[in-house]
């Protein structure tokens, strides 16, 4: 018996200030997953940016506002992977 993937539950991020380069995100449980305005996507977990980093990026995700500036800021480098 095949068990299905898990779909993907990616959020339109909210971009409450009007100029932000991320455009959707994903949650989980160790990380976060980030989709950008130029179609990239990386992934940023516990172990490569700390779990503080991620639990702010969490944060930031849900509120909409502020997250690029923040991995621009303090973890843009320290991605897990280059999705796409």
């Amino acid at each position: 018996m095949n068990t299905p993937k898990r779909q993907k539950q990616f959020r339109a991020y909210k971009n409450a200030g009007g100029k932000s380069v991320v455009r959707r995100y994903e949650l989980a449980k160790d990380g976060i997953t980030v989709v950008f305005a130029d179609h990239s996507v990386y992934r940023w977990t516990n172990q490569s940016a700390d779990r503080a980093h991620i639990a702010k990026m969490k944060e930031l995700a849900v509120a909409g506002k502020g997250l690029g500036t923040y991995i621009e800021t303090h973890v843009k480098d320290r991605f897990l992977k280059k999705i796409r």
